[in-house]
This record gives C-alpha cells, sequence and structure tokens, in this order.
C-alpha cells in the first residue's frame, strides 16, 4: 500500500477489496505523479472518475429502492434493515455501500481537481474539470439525502487523516451547488448519446434534482422550487417525448435522444472478469424465473413489484406492457447441437414470436371476468402444457406468502439483457448501461417543481407530457398534488433507483411505505431515542475508525 486515506471514517482500510482505488499501479513503470501531468494521462484520471460510478449503481439496489412503497421482499431475504427499519442500526448489512462508493468518488474526483492546477494546461482542461465536478456533486447528492449532513471533503488527501468533522446538510447542498454551478459553465453542449459524457444538460437536469429536494428541507426557500423548474425546463429545452416508452429500454437502445446521463458498460470491456465489472440491475426487480436448467435468466426474489406499485396502471397505458413481462415465453433453442426449450429469452431471441407459446400470463388489474374469458378463448392455441394463469392479485410479492412457487410474481423486463456476459447459473452479471437520467422524469421533476413553486397549471402540462406519451388521458387540474405525482413517477420509473429518494424528499416515506409494503408498518421507523429513522444511519463503522468522537449520529439510532 503506497497511501492509506481515512474517508470519513468508512475508512477504507477495514475493507480490504477497497483499498484498490487508492493503489496506484502503473504497468508502463511511470509514476502516477508523472502520467497525471501530461494531457494523455490527465485524460486517464478523468476517465477513472466516471468508472467509480459503477461502484455507486452497479451493485446491490437496497439503498435505492428497499423499504418503499413499490417494492418488497419476495421469498428471497432483503437486508432486514433497510427492507423494514425496525431492525436498522448502524452495524445493519449494506448501510455503509453509498457511503463507501460515494467518498471513492469523492477522492477520485479531488485528486483530478488538484491535478488540473499543475497538469499540461490544454484548451478542454476546464471541460474535464468540470465533468469532475459534476461527478463529485452527484456523489454528495447522494450521500446528503441519505445520511443528511456528511463531511466535505475536497483535498487530495496522501497522508493519513484520522478526524472529520461532520457538516451540516445545508453546508453539503452549498457545496454541490457550487460544484454543479462551476460545471454548468465549462461542461460542453455535445449531445450525450454521441459524447457519452457530462454535458450542459446534464448539469441542469442535476440542478432541478438539487434545487428540489433542497426546498424541502427546514432550510429550504420557495425560491428553490422556482429555480428547479427553470433548470427542468433549461434540461428539457422544448423536446417532446416522442420515443416510443418501449423503445427506450430496448437492449441496444441505452443510448437514445432521451437518455441525459447514465453509467455506460461494454461487453468486451468486461471480458476479464465479467462476474464483478457487469452490473446487478436485470437480476433484480423480477421473480426467479427457474433457473439454468430452463434456460431463463438468473434472477432474485427481491424487490418485487407491491399490489400498489401494479395497480397504478389504467387500460391503455403503454408502459404496462413495455415495464413487466406480462407474458412468460418459450421456444425451442440449440447450443452446441443440443435443442430443448428455454423459458423467457425467446421474448427476445425467436425470428418467429407468433408461434411461440406462453408459459404464464399476468392478468392486469383493469381485467373484467368477460376480458379474462376474451383472452383464454382468443389465445388458447397458445397455451404451453404448462400453462399458468396468474390473475390480478395472484402474483404480486406480498403472494409468495400464499404460493411460493418459480415465476408466480410479475418479472420487470425493462432491464433485461438478452446477450449477458456469462450463463445464467454464473451469476446476476449484465453489461446494459444504467441509466440515471432521462427526459422523462425531468418532465415529472419539473411538474414538481412547478407545482410546489405555486404554479400548479404549468406544473401540470408537464406532467401530462408524460402520460400523452404512455397513451393516457391527461391528469385534471383537480386531482393534481404530489401524491398524484408520486403515482405518476412510479408507473415511470419503476426500478430506476429513484424511489427511496422520492418518498424521503416529499415526506411520505413512513406513510406510503407502511401502508402499500406488506412488511413494513408504522412504528417500524420509530427509533431508540423515539424519533423516527428518515436518514439511513451513519455507519457504524465510520463512528469507530474517527477519531472526532464528537461526530454525531443520526436521529433514531
Amino acid at each position: 500500500m503506497k497511501k492509506i486515506i481515512l474517508i470519513l471514517g468508512i475508512i477504507i482500510t477495514v475493507f480490504t477489496s477497497c483499498n484498490d482505488y487508492i493503489e496506484e499501479e502503473s504497468l508502463s513503470n511511470v509514476p502516477a505523479d508523472a502520467t497525471y501531468k501530461t494531457a494523455s494521462g490527465f485524460q486517464l484520471l478523468v476517465n477513472s472518475n466516471y468508472a467509480w460510478l459503477k461502484g455507486i449503481y452497479g451493485g446491490n439496489p437496497w439503498l435505492f429502492e428497499s423499504g418503499t412503497d413499490m417494492y418488497a421482499e419476495g421469498r428471497t431475504p432483503e437486508p432486514a434493515g433497510l427492507s423494514q427499519y425496525a431492525l436498522l442500526i448502524p452495524s445493519s448489512s449494506n448501510v455503509d455501500e453509498l457511503y463507501i462508493s460515494c467518498y471513492q468518488q469523492i477522492q477520485s474526483v479531488n485528486k483530478t481537481v488538484y491535478y488540473s492546477t499543475i497538469t499540461e494546461q490544454t484548451a478542454n482542461l476546464n471541460t474535464l474539470v468540470g465533468e469532475a465536478k459534476f461527478l463529485r456533486a452527484n456523489a454528495y447528492f447522494l450521500l446528503v439525502q441519505t445520511y443528511g449532513g456528511v463531511p466535505i471533503v475536497l483535498d487530495n488527501i496522501t497522508t493519513p487523516v484520522l478526524s472529520f468533522k461532520r457538516n451540516t446538510a445545508e453546508e453539503v447542498y452549498t457545496q454541490i451547488i457550487s460544484d454543479l454551478d462551476a460545471a454548468l459553465a465549462s461542461v460542453n453542449t455535445t449531445a450525450y448519446a454521441t459524447g457519452g459524457k457530462v454535458n450542459k444538460r446534464a448539469v441542469n437536469d442535476l440542478l432541478a434534482k438539487v434545487y428540489l429536494t433542497r426546498g424541502y428541507e427546514t432550510f429550504g426557500t420557495p425560491a428553490d422550487f422556482t429555480k428547479a423548474a427553470a433548470y427542468a425546463d433549461a434540461a428539457i429545452a422544448g423536446q417532446a417525448l416522442n420515443i416510443a416508452f418501449d423503445q427506450l429500454f430496448k437492449p441496444g437502445n441505452d443510448l437514445n435522444a432521451e437518455t441525459i446521463f447514465s453509467v455506460q458498460y461494454d461487453k468486451a470491456s468486461t471480458s476479464t472478469s465479467p462476474t464483478t465489472l457487469g452490473n446487478n440491475q436485470f437480476y433484480y426487480f423480477s421473480s426467479y424465473l427457474g433457473g439454468a436448467e430452463t434456460g431463463a435468466p438468473l434472477r432474485s426474489y427481491n424487490l418485487c413489484p407491491t399490489d400498489y406499485a401494479l395497480g397504478l396502471y389504467e387500460k391503455g397505458d403503454k408502459r404496462w406492457d413495455a415495464t413487466f413481462m406480462t407474458e412468460i415465453l418459450e421456444g425451442p433453442e440449440t447450443t452446441n447441437g443440443v435443442t430443448k426449450t428455454v423459458l423467457y429469452y425467446p421474448y427476445y431471441r425467436s425470428t418467429s414470436p407468433a408461434t411461440l407459446k406462453v408459459r404464464h400470463f399476468y392478468e392486469p388489474k383493469w381485467f373484467t371476468a368477460a376480458d379474462r374469458t376474451a383472452w383464454n378463448t382468443a389465445n388458447a392455441s397458445r397455451k404451453s402444457a404448462t400453462f399458468v394463469y396468474h390473475p390480478w392479485g395472484e402474483y404480486s410479492a406480498a403472494h409468495t406468502l400464499i404460493q411460493n412457487l418459480d415465476c408466480y410474481t410479475i418479472p420487470v423486463k425493462k432491464f433485461d439483457d438478452p446477450d449477458p456476459t456469462t450463463p445464467s447459473s454464473t451469476g446476476p452479471v449484465s453489461t446494459r448501461d444504467i441509466i440515471v437520467a432521462r427526459l422523462g422524469e425531468t418532465y415529472l421533476v419539473a411538474a414538481e417543481a412547478y407545482l410546489k413553486a405555486g404554479n400548479p397549471q404549468t406544473g401540470l402540462d408537464r406532467l401530462n407530457e408524460v402520460r400523452r406519451r404512455a397513451g393516457v388521458a391527461n391528469a385534471l387540474i383537480g386531482e393534481f398534488n404530489i401524491d398524484y405525482i408520486l403515482d405518476e413517477r412510479g408507473r415511470e420509473l419503476v426500478g430506476e433507483y429513484k424511489r427511496w429518494f422520492d418518498l424521503k424528499r416529499t415526506g411520505t416515506l413512513v406513510a406510503r411505505a407502511s401502508a402499500y409494503n406488506y412488511k413494513i408498518k408504522a412504528a417500524n421507523f420509530v427509533g431508540v431515542d423515539g424519533k423516527l429513522k428518515i436518514l439511513r444511519p451513519i455507519p457504524q463503522t465510520a463512528l469507530d475508525l474517527n477519531q472526532n468522537k464528537d461526530f454525531p449520529q443520526n436521529p433514531g439510532y
């Protein structure tokens, strides 16, 4: 180890696998310091900032989605603390994941900012620094939403730092906005689908989310909502939602014209270690589908949709069939000269899908008895020998308490990877991009910001653009409120790493999670001090290793 950096008490030394980020390996035997002082070396340093996003988003999604109204535990246990709150303590499993990964990102950016002052000066240097500051702002935004105030570390730390103070949440927001203002002034306008790097649209989008979220804080002001609306409109830039919803997440179309920012993967680049360099997004938000013996993808039985989530859709909403695998198909596939009936993947791979048999069908909420009869009659010849018809109300997360069988919760298909890096039996690996920001959400951010800023009609217009693309009737001004926006965000953004933050931001976490998640009661949120567990706890490892023993824990713990 050349250096040990103790980033706020997570202090990475206790995680042996996490030390790698501070080791400098020079395959050409050129010291890192000399490399980063060249234009090409500095570009590599900037590229490494983007790579750290994979640590933030590519692993377990518990801190993004678990313990909410939309997703609940199926037959496979989730981390009990994060998913149910009653057992949530500072040493709970997975509590520290964002804490670690975000500070890794921050340290990488701090190194970039440091070397920008001593490296070879080039025409695009300020642009590269702006990109890096956007990434640092994004990391701090995740931290402040999750844990509240955290230490602001801006120095390139190269020697042990054993004590950190806790900055206030207000101070963290000020730093985030400072970084984003600097980024907005320096990054370019190249379309994301072309350049694949942070651009002004991405910065405007994140500024909108930051101001919207700050507006709800005790130190927020009405001006925050006004600014959020303006930044959201700047990110929208007059672009309508004209890509069909089922094309937004079509495999191979991740870099479409509505993608604002994403964590990018490439199958060829992960070949040296696919199980560690890919991501887990497709593994969650589904049910176990039978495993390798059926040729189906390996899936967890976690983060299954709740009855509330599934019931958000109305007849004609194009997002229903685009989001969920409403029919699980089977068909013959030949591998190494052996042909067998494969489950699930033929939906993507068959050249004649009309000839495939249906193994499972999940009835939507709006089906009447007549609709059920009509479907069964029209599809009688398509049913496989082991066909199962799943009536409405019998395929949500809670239904696993009654029928704990493969395929008995509806799979989310929007993240499917029909060309996985490894066989289904190897592990939960995908090299599809993780879309962090897209235009449809920006419209919903604008809708919420305008509503909170006292301009509900304009907010409604923004929300109805999302509904127009979905093929459903406009919402009416009389029903336009925060609950309606949360419902619309639920329909639009299933599994997109937003929900816990949405509920925490709007102050609806306790009410909605306890109302719609069968594992959660309102009493679960009451902490040992009688206060509610709204923020996640500061990880116990951070407190233990920080020599500043006046570093406070969050309420509830």
